[in-house]
């Protein structure tokens, strides 16, 4: 009871608005707070968003722009490198701070990274350029690893993980802005090597903020790990066993996904076998999902079969001997535990809960990364006109659809919420089907309200319309889905178990990119964006039979279920929108 009146205590000393800004400004770790969301934002936008405008503009065809967006599944697969970052000490850095060392790395190399894309050509050096942007998305997805658990670590009573979650998520909106819309206006006038250059002047400074940043010491062992090596836990050596069937299964996912991109962009000129994208997908796709999420789920229903019969158990408390068994307890907490812990909670229904992570927001991420070569290389937009429907105008779409899931959760219901997400999402790629075949539809819609007489160029309310329908269907379906995220992530791993799978999240998509680059080289817009539509039909019939699921389940009362902590729900949030 203690816990629950702390916790209120504490929302209704969150601040919110310009008091959440004065926050920041008058308490040293919130301060720092606000540049390390920027600092963590900046890199994703320049990287997952704004390159491929610069890439659109640099004639890359739009197959290769696919492929090169497979930068992304860095994001995806961070979780995977946590441990290490969490346990090894840099030299010579490492006397920064148990944070610090790794986030001056992280960020002098993301710096450094933007200068090279400065000084790199993409239509000669395509090779090059992007193995650059993948060192820079790994560099990038490795401070958020930092930054977050940085956020965890120095939280207090006065900074609490609530005010610098919210914090994190104005620095990373505000660098968003700065690396989308900003970026877009200056290439108009300072070209993209020039943009880039810049930004990592920008990067660079966010280093002054590392080195006034509080640290903490690094704890003589994880207590949420100690569960691990009590009486009853499997034994370490049958969870090293899993572990590294699932490592090396993980592991031969990206180093297919890397080989491929090396192949695809290294073709020899009149190469009369060149690899396909789409092959690539539909062969060896399959299988991918089958290492990355099928093995893992069989070796973590094993465990529970084995842990639930009282087999390969430990009899009496052991401890962690090294720092090589205490990291194989963390590899484990991070990849293994959560799952195991929601197959065992939800049982059969995990294989629906499964199919709502891998296909929820699959339309928006699967064809993200052609937004901005559709709006200016092929429907031919500036780039001051993009930055302001999109990344300014668009946001505070973004924030309607939001608010608009708030009052169907209040009035509808989560399931039913969560189902007309995945409907509106879906829908809304037929807007942009539209606007691709010249717009018919959307002129009528707006004639007929009117708003073609506001002195506006209607070319730009075409574009204006559909990303409004876009945005707030994504807004709204962004709240549905860490709103469900959050229903079924367990209270004892809430943290980690939502970082699992908000990253599988991006999978599917990362993968499916590449064929989509090649269909819309041969096939075009229109074709593409009726296939993204139908594609969300998949999530939609996901979300039913998990609605039908919930309903019966709730006639059997069971454990409630965990809440996620802010920062991680907004960071999800923050990258759909992003995306």
């Amino acid at each position: 009871m203690a816990t629950n009146v702390e916790t209120t205590g504490a929302e209704k000393k969150k601040p919110s608005g310009l008091r959440l800004l004065g926050t920041a400004l008058r308490n040293r770790k919130t301060a720092i707070m606000l540049v390390f969301g920027f600092s963590a934002g900046l890199p994703f936008s320049l990287l997952v968003g704004t390159l491929n405008a610069w890439l659109g503009e640099a004639q890359i065809n739009l197959a290769t722009i696919g492929i090169i967006s497979w930068i992304g599944l860095a994001y995806a697969f961070k979780f995977l490198w946590s441990p290490l970052v969490d346990r090894t000490r840099l030299p010579l850095l490492g006397r920064l701070g148990r944070r610090r060392g790794w986030l001056i790395v992280c960020q002098l190399l993301l710096a450094a990274t933007f200068l090279a894309l400065s000084l790199t050509d993409p239509a000669i050096a395509i090779g090059t350029f992007a193995l650059v942007a993948v060192i820079g998305a790994f560099a990038s997805a490795t401070q958020d690893v930092v930054i977050d658990a940085w956020r965890i670590d120095v939280a207090d009573e006065v900074a609490t993980v609530e005010i610098l979650s919210s914090i994190y998520q104005m620095g990373f909106r505000t660098a968003a802005l700065i690396g989308g819309a900003l970026a877009l206006i200056l290439s108009a006038r300072i070209s993209w090597p020039g943009v880039y250059a810049t930004m990592g002047v920008v990067m660079a400074f966010t280093v002054i903020s590392t080195l006034l940043a509080p640290d903490t010491a690094r704890p003589p062992a994880e207590l949420g790990e100690r569960e691990l090596r009590q009486p009853g836990a499997l034994t370490p050596r049958v969870r090293a066993i899993g572990l590294t069937i699932v490592g090396l299964g993980w592991i031969w996912a990206i180093l297919t996904v890397a080989s491929f991109m090396v192949r695809m962009l290294n073709v020899a000129p009149g190469d009369p076998n060149p690899p396909k994208a789409s092959d690539f997908t539909a062969q060896t796709g399959p299988w991918i999902i089958a290492a990355t999420i099928l093995l893992p789920a069989l070796v973590a229903t094993l465990f529970n079969w084995l842990q639930s019969h009282g087999r390969q158990v430990l009899d009496s408390p052991q401890a962690a001997q090294s720092a090589a068994a205490r990291g194989a307890d963390h590899a484990y907490s991070a990849l293994l535990l959560p799952l195991a812990d929601l197959i065992g909670r939800l049982r059969w229904g995990v294989i629906i809960a499964l199919g709502i992570v891998l296909t929820y927001r699959l339309t928006d991420s699967i064809w993200g990364p052609f937004a901005f070569p559709f709006y200016l290389t092929e429907l031919q937009y500036s780039a001051d006109e993009v930055a302001f429907a999109s990344k300014i105008f668009g946001v505070f779409m973004t924030i309607a659809g939001i608010a608009i899931g708030g009052v169907l959760f209040v009035t509808l219901g989560r399931m039913p919420t969560l189902t007309l997400g995945a409907i509106v999402a879906a829908a809304t790629n037929l807007l942009y089907a539209d606007l691709a075949a010249g717009a018919p539809f959307i002129d009528a819609f707006a004639n007929f309200f009117g708003l073609n007489n506001l002195g506006v160029d209607p070319r730009m309310i075409r574009l204006m319309i559909a990303i409004s329908g876009e945005n707030i269907a994504g807004g709204l379906a962004g709240a549905a889905y860490v709103a469900y995220l959050s229903s079924i992530a367990s209270k004892s791993y809430s943290a980690v178990q939502y970082a699992l799978l908000s990253s599988l999240t991006l999978l599917v998509g990362s993968l499916g990119r590449g064929a989509l680059g090649e269909m819309l080289e041969t096939e075009g817009y229109v074709p593409v964006f009726y296939l993204t539509a139908a594609l969300g039909g998949i999530a939609v019939i996901f979300c039913i039979f998990e609605w039908i699921r919930s309903s019966y389940e709730r006639r059997e009362p069971e454990a409630a279920p965990g809440l996620v902590p802010a920062g991680d729900a907004a960071k999800a949030q923050e990258g759909d929108t992003a995306a």
